[in-house]
């Protein structure tokens, strides 16, 4: 809430439907973790509990006791979802997200041999009781490069055709990957190209684990753009840069 008498630009109030920010936890101990949401859940959408951090971790019921009184939503990460395929464990997956009473689910196939194709139609199974986030790219960095940006905006297209919400575009937690170059370089002209492609920006939601991209994401497409892999503890600096109020942005809505 803007309690000044500063010019900032909008950005919606809970329940957002555009400007989402979503949270990754990466294995946080469980008070820091009810710490940082507490003093950031109007400005926290959906949290995600990395990779498979949510197997190995004796707080995670805690947690997620902590969003739901928060009200903010939350699902396992993508590689979690793979590593149940790869096993031929689909539908023990499902009964996995039911169990923790999950709303969302990523499905991806960053890291294992599977189709778009085959990914839609796990999409597409999926959506019929989630609401799904699906990942497009490639964790391996050389793999990503390889993926053409008509490729990429086919799989965006063919994911929300099967009953994705929205896409998410992978730059992995390094930002090494995916719409990055393994130095960490945007793609730029891949991002150009997806922009112009008619697919609608707020069907897709930009990993951007680090202040750069964050950065360029904002003064590319705004205030409300749609980012993801956020450290919890950037939450505010975050809401900082999207309003401007940092030296990054400072003149970016003027």
């Amino acid at each position: 809430m803007n309690a000044t008498s500063l010019t900032l630009p909008a950005h919606a109030a809970k329940p957002r439907t555009h400007g989402l920010t979503i949270v990754l936890d990466n294995g946080l101990p469980p008070r820091y973790f009810q710490d940082l949401v507490d003093g950031a859940k109007s400005l926290i959408d959906v949290v995600k509990f990395g990779w498979g951090t949510s197997i190995v971790s004796d707080t995670l019921e805690q947690k997620i006791a902590c969003l739901r009184e928060c009200g903010i939503d939350y699902y396992f990460g993508g590689t979690l979802f793979e590593k149940f395929v790869s096993q031929g464990q689909v539908g023990a997956y499902v009964d996995y997200c039911r169990r923790y009473g999950c709303q969302y689910v990523e499905i991806s196939n960053g890291t294992i041999a599977l189709s778009n194709t085959e990914k839609a139609r796990l999409v597409e199974r999926f959506a019929r009781e989630f609401r799904v986030l699906s990942e497009v790219g490639f964790k391996d960095s050389e793999r990503s490069l390889h993926l053409p940006p008509a490729q990429w905006i086919e799989y965006i297209r063919e994911d929300l055709a099967a009953g994705a919400e929205r896409v998410i575009t992978e730059a992995r937690e390094s930002g090494t990957s995916g719409i990055c170059r393994p130095d960490g370089e945007v793609r730029y002209g891949l991002i150009e190209e997806i922009l112009g492609s008619g697919i609608e920006s707020n069907s897709i939601i930009f990993e951007a684990p680090n202040k750069g991209l964050q950065t360029y994401f904002i003064r590319r497409l705004g205030t409300d753009v749609n980012l993801a892999n956020i450290a919890m503890q950037d939450v505010i600096a975050l809401e900082t840069l999207r309003l401007g109020l940092r030296s990054d942005t400072l003149l970016a809505f003027h």
